[in-house]
């Protein structure tokens, strides 16, 4: 880090966001996670507005049994196997894919759940577009995993553009191997192998490199901040390696403090704004 810039005028380059439009909702995901039960889907239709849907229930799923498959989604859950605690105090496994049990024993967990209900009072006129919302609402839930994977690309982007070889989701066993390195005194917050999300090495120095993006606040933003601070700390006694960390995001503008403390001891602390100014260029050509 350059000693000649200051804090806020480093802070001051941080973005909003780096989401784009596909962020908020992976459609062709949804697209196809429905698709694949369409047919099934189509055929539980038929019992919408039954005023006898226990029975017509039972007859669909003893002439059809695939349709077992659609009911995890219509309650919003993505595992195939559901155990319930029944009135009795007793656990029943629900199984919608081996449907081990007989037609009347998943009309019970339809009738509890209250979908014989949805399905038979109009609630709802077509399933097919029914599971297409609850798909996308359940989608929604994944955006903490997207962002990280989308801070993770954009700094791929860098790395490939400084032509530096590098390797991702590394271990310090994996470094030790590869390159001799004892990495056993670096500081982690779990008992948990150490993992960088990427790995740079040049001829003289093996770079471990973490990535993050908050466009939120939080209290794990400080936590973030001092583990990654002692990790640069514990770094500068280990020969030929060194700690580098990429973060932005509007979410550090509450704990600017704790960030400020690490910008000040830490050599390799960058922004996106630091990557689209050469920073890996300088760094990994030393």
């Amino acid at each position: 880090m350059d000693p000649k810039r200051s804090f806020n005028e480093w802070f001051s380059n941080f973005r909003n966001t780096i989401y784009g439009y596909s962020y908020y909702v992976d459609f062709p995901k949804v697209f196809r996670n429905v698709d694949s039960i369409k047919i099934e889907l189509n055929l539980m239709n038929s019992l919408i507005g039954s005023k006898k849907i226990k029975e017509d229930f039972i007859a669909l799923a003893n002439q059809y049994p695939n349709v077992l498959e659609t009911i995890p989604i219509l309650i919003a859950v993505r595992e195939k196997e559901i155990e319930i605690m029944d009135d009795e105090k007793c656990n029943v496994c629900y199984d919608f894919c081996d449907k081990g049990l007989s037609a009347h024993q998943y009309s019970t967990f339809m009738e509890k759940t209250g979908l014989f209900d949805l399905i038979s009072n109009h609630i709802i006129s077509n399933l097919v577009d029914y599971a297409t919302g609850i798909e996308t609402g359940l989608d929604s839930n994944a955006r903490k995993n997207r962002g990280g994977h989308v801070m993770e690309s954009l700094v791929e982007e860098y790395l490939k553009k400084s032509n530096c070889k590098y390797f991702k989701e590394m271990s310090t066993k994996e470094i030790k191997r590869k390159w001799g390195l004892d990495l056993s005194g670096l500081s982690t917050e779990s008992k948990a192998e150490k993992r960088f999300d990427f790995v740079v090495a040049n001829k003289d120095t093996v770079y471990g490199i973490e990535v993050n993006f908050y466009a939120g606040g939080g209290s794990k933003l400080n936590e973030t901040a001092r583990s990654y601070k002692m990790l640069a700390t514990d770094s500068k006694n280990i020969e030929r390696f060194n700690f580098v960390w990429v973060t932005d995001g509007a979410g550090w503008k509450s704990t600017q403090k704790n960030l400020k403390e690490t910008f000040d001891v830490m050599e390799h602390l960058y922004c996106i704004s630091d990557l689209e100014n050469g920073a890996f260029d300088k760094l990994f050509k030393q």
